[in-house]
């Protein structure tokens, strides 16, 4: 048998008129958090600057006579990685002045070895 109180929903704010557990470790309030930052969020750079890569590698193919019977699969594979690549910005909320800040950082551990 259910008590009294499972039916005027004490159990649902927490059983003794508490909050959730989740608004408790966030003070109560709800903020939408701005994406990654710990060290994912330079991996994620990273890993656009691999896919910039790529596409400057396809973009420079479709300029050589070598690739041309080819030419609209390249075509379709820089609109694939436009659309990954914008995809991929939003959703970590990439910028670019935070990519460049990234390669400027990698030069310079380059320099130092």
């Amino acid at each position: 048998m259910r008590s009294e109180h499972f039916y005027r929903g004490e159990f649902q704010r927490g059983g003794r008129g508490g909050i959730h557990r989740g608004e408790h470790r966030r003070g109560g309030r709800e903020e939408a958090q701005r994406g990654p930052k710990t060290f994912r969020r330079g991996r994620a750079i990273t890993f656009l600057e691999q896919l910039t890569i790529k596409r400057s590698t396809i973009a420079q193919q479709l300029e050589q006579p070598e690739f041309q019977s080819i030419q609209q699969i390249l075509v379709g594979e820089l609109k694939a990685l436009d659309m990954v690549i914008n995809e991929f910005t939003q959703l970590f909320e990439i910028h670019v002045d935070e990519i460049q800040v990234e390669e400027a950082k990698g030069h310079q551990d380059d320099e130092a070895n």
